[in-house]
């Protein structure tokens, strides 16, 4: 069978393109193998066996079998959100260490391609003055702002990966990502080594216990919201298509006014008898706008988003309840 190997495939990404790639593959053809650093005795859901192993170790790649490896998924990426200390080797190791690591195991054992998930951070410097952002805009962040290392690290994975694919001929895909909506039992983050909410996360459970939800700023700016089954998709396409190379936004090319956004959150999670009750706060700091511009992901991968906003959260729930009631 032909492996496709998926780094970082027990974390709340992982989890989900595990089930997607389970679902839409063909499982007589090909086979799952995740990858962490965590140690696990079971395979995921059934669907994936699980390698446990440190991708910073190039020794610690001696424990794959070689033969037969079709593709490799990336995600094994480190990122500000998800680290306390922002300590720059955490970056330069596991992003830049960790890929070479990868990439030069791909071309010793024959890999067909690569998949890689880029931030959109390196665009930075188009944010507020460009509403659509297009695939191809030249990269511009500063380095003097906040995670400068960390938009620096994954710039230099991904160049790295060019350098594969052009030198050695590894097929290789990249993926510019936004937030990933999704849902998962830690509603949290990091910024700045401050553990915070996630924003939408304290939306949704404002809407659950039926309080007052804040609307900050111009209720009709827009924000390209897209759902993590539908980034799945994005990597599914890019598996089989037949490319040497692209680079694509995530997304779904439409935006979600903030007006919407707090709407939706209260007809999908509210009580019919408590209904939360929009507070406008215009002098408060605006959202971001932006639009993800997915056309070539439509033109080259057949990709056509499957999730609208409401359709997500009700996704959400879904699997929000779930989980509740496995505890």
């Amino acid at each position: 069978m032909k492996k496709i190997i998926i780094f970082g495939g027990y974390g709340n990404t992982g989890k989900y393109l595990i089930d997607y790639l389970y679902d839409n593959i063909d499982t007589n053809t090909y086979k799952l193998i995740a990858v962490g650093r965590k140690k696990i005795d079971r395979p995921i859901n059934n669907k994936a066996d699980y390698i446990s192993m440190d991708i910073v170790n190039r020794e610690s790649f001696d424990v794959f079998d070689g033969n037969d490896i079709y593709a490799v998924i990336n995600l094994a990426g480190a990122m500000p959100a998800q680290t306390k200390e922002n300590d720059p080797y955490i970056y330069i190791n596991t992003n830049v260490i960790g890929t070479l690591n990868i990439l030069d195991f791909c071309v010793k054992n024959n890999v067909d391609r690569v998949i890689y998930p880029q931030t959109e951070a390196d665009l930075s410097g188009y944010w507020n003055k460009e509403k659509l952002i297009k695939p191809d805009f030249p990269r511009k962040y500063e380095l003097t702002e906040n995670y400068g290392v960390y938009v620096t690290s994954k710039c230099t994975a991904v160049d790295l990966i060019k350098y594969y694919n052009m030198v050695f001929g590894l097929k290789a895909f990249i993926f510019r990502c936004p937030t990933i909506y999704l849902y998962k039992s830690n509603p949290y983050y990091y910024v700045n080594g401050e553990k915070r909410m996630l924003g939408y996360r304290k939306l949704i459970q404002d809407a659950i216990e039926g309080r007052d939800i804040e609307l900050w700023g111009d209720p009709k700016r827009e924000k390209d919201i897209v759902y993590v089954k539908d980034y799945c998709q994005l990597i599914y396409k890019a598996l089989f298509v037949n490319k040497n190379f692209g680079i694509y936004n995530v997304g779904t090319g439409v935006g979600v006014s903030l007006q919407e956004q707090i709407e939706g959150i209260i007809e999908v999670f509210c009580q019919e008898d408590k209904k939360s009750k929009i507070i406008y706060c215009p002098l408060k700091d605006n959202a971001r706008e932006f639009i993800m511009d997915i056309s070539n992901a439509k033109d080259e991968l057949g990709y056509e988003p499957k999730y609208d906003y409401i359709s997500y959260l009700k996704d959400f729930k879904k699997n929000m309840l779930k989980d509740v009631n496995n505890k």
